[in-house]
């Protein structure tokens, strides 16, 4: 769940104006900043010649799901028809031996995620083969590091799930949104709780350390007593993480061609989503949860699954799939970007042509400079309940945060978003900080990320 919900302005909003919910910032910047990137410029083994790649994380992107959901508007399309799953790891492997290549001998991954997409739309033959590739294409250790994946409960089969958890999955996402029956075919997200209940069921019986859940708030006709119902469902399988998103409606997507958020009363639903988050949260922190951020929340007893040595602020991506963005410490890049079911289609058609020597460059990107490098390890840092540490802020660029952000963390503390205890050493948001992340983190997009955002046009 990604996308802006509204255009972002070039400029912050007046702190009256302020609504909680803009955008889900879930990395900086966000594709619609991106552009293309001269090809001269852009070889990856140029890219990565100086690059730390100690600590690298990997990321396979598989862009097929067996429906798209009315609030989705991540890269992926309905299907893979003709040979088309074949085609595309096909490619992953053309361009797993280009990123090999282009990274060198040294390369090591200390955690490794297939996301989409439905990672496990693939079946249990091809899923070999994608962790295969992220073994003997890449040299990644699945066994040997944290390795997350992404799943629908339709997809989430016995065979599936066997291979998953002999290849050394650590943590398997599950996207049920809402375990009452009306509420996902509101968010079109047609199911039976009884089928999400058995996927649920298998994905214990295999073993895998970590279960996460995500929910949704927000849909049509959610009430605090449906909400509680979802929350209680999730719960009796005690899953190691739940994730509860805030619905949006973005332009392209199924709810957004039908539904328009002016219709309901922006206002009321603001309200209703914020309520529906104050409650989720409670319902969890007094059932033994902890929070990580806004969105996440992990059980107090939930076994760590190693990956200590990663750190999302200053490690590299490499990320491989048309829907992948990699992070070097100068470039963010991906190819192109779209949310409209029949340009994604194109993208992946010319996805799976490319040659592995088409695959040794970047196509779109950001180029990071201190600046940017600065908001983005401020605002991952502030929106994780821990907060941001001053000291690995100031050893990293030589200042303090708050010399550096002086008037956007002055404007979080006048609206009560910084938590007045944290003391010297620490930047954290209080609860009501938390609460407005989606507010928050906007505000920390410099002046020409918001340009870019707001020249975009959506494809």
């Amino acid at each position: 769940m990604t996308l802006t919900d509204v255009t972002l302005s070039t400029t912050p909003p007046a702190t009256a104006a302020v609504r909680p919910y803009r955008h889900y910032v879930y990395a900086y910047p966000h594709k619609t900043a991106y552009r293309a990137l001269p090809r001269e410029r852009a070889g990856l083994r140029d890219l990565w010649a100086d690059e730390p790649k100690d600590a690298l994380s990997l990321y396979f992107h598989i862009p097929f799901c067996e429906v798209r959901c009315g609030f989705c508007n991540l890269f992926t399309r309905i299907g893979a028809p003709g040979g088309l799953a074949t085609a595309y790891l096909d490619a992953l492997e053309r361009q797993a031996a280009a990123v090999r290549e282009a990274l060198g001998e040294g390369a090591r991954f200390a955690n490794a995620a297939f996301g989409g997409g439905t990672p496990t739309y693939l079946e249990a033959a091809e899923l070999e083969r994608l962790c295969d590739l992220a073994e003997h294409g890449l040299g990644a250790d699945l066994r040997a590091i944290p390795l997350s994946v992404e799943a629908s409960p339709a997809t989430a089969t016995a065979d599936r799930l066997s291979v998953l958890a002999e290849r050394g999955t650590t943590r398997l996402s599950l996207g049920v949104q809402s375990f009452v029956e009306a509420e996902a075919r509101a968010a079109v997200r047609p199911q039976r709780r009884g089928d999400v209940e058995a996927a649920l069921g298998r994905i214990r019986e295999a073993g895998i350390p970590v279960l996460n859940i995500d929910l949704i708030y927000g849909i049509d006709g959610q009430t605090e007593l449906s909400w509680t119902e979802s929350l209680d469902a999730a719960l009796a399988w005690r899953p190691e993480e739940l994730y509860l998103y805030p619905l949006y409606v973005r332009p392209l997507t199924g709810l957004g061609r039908h539904t328009a958020g002016t219709e309901r009363g922006e206002q009321a639903w603001d309200e209703q989503r914020l309520r529906l988050y104050r409650h989720g949260r409670d319902h969890l922190l007094a059932r033994g949860y902890e929070q990580v951020s806004m969105r996440m929340f992990r059980r107090a007893d939930a076994p760590a699954t190693g990956g200590g040595d990663y750190a999302c602020q200053t490690d590299g991506m490499v990320g491989l799939g048309c829907g992948a963005r990699s992070y070097t410490s100068t470039l963010h890049y991906s190819f192109d970007y779209a949310v409209d079911m029949h340009r994604i289609r194109g993208i992946i058609d010319a996805y799976t042509a490319r040659t592995t020597r088409e695959f040794g460059h970047a196509d779109y990107g950001w180029t990071m400079d201190d600046e940017e490098a600065r908001r983005r390890h401020l605002l991952q840092s502030l929106l994780q309940a821990e907060g941001l540490s001053v000291a690995e802020y100031r050893a990293r660029f030589g200042s303090a945060p708050g010399e550096d952000f002086a008037e956007e963390l002055e404007r979080f503390a006048d609206r009560g978003w910084m938590d007045a205890s944290a003391g010297p050493d620490v930047l954290r948001l209080s609860p009501e900080g938390l609460a407005h992340s989606d507010a928050a983190g906007p505000e920390l997009f410099s002046t020409a990320v918001r340009r870019r955002m707001a020249a975009y046009e959506p494809k």
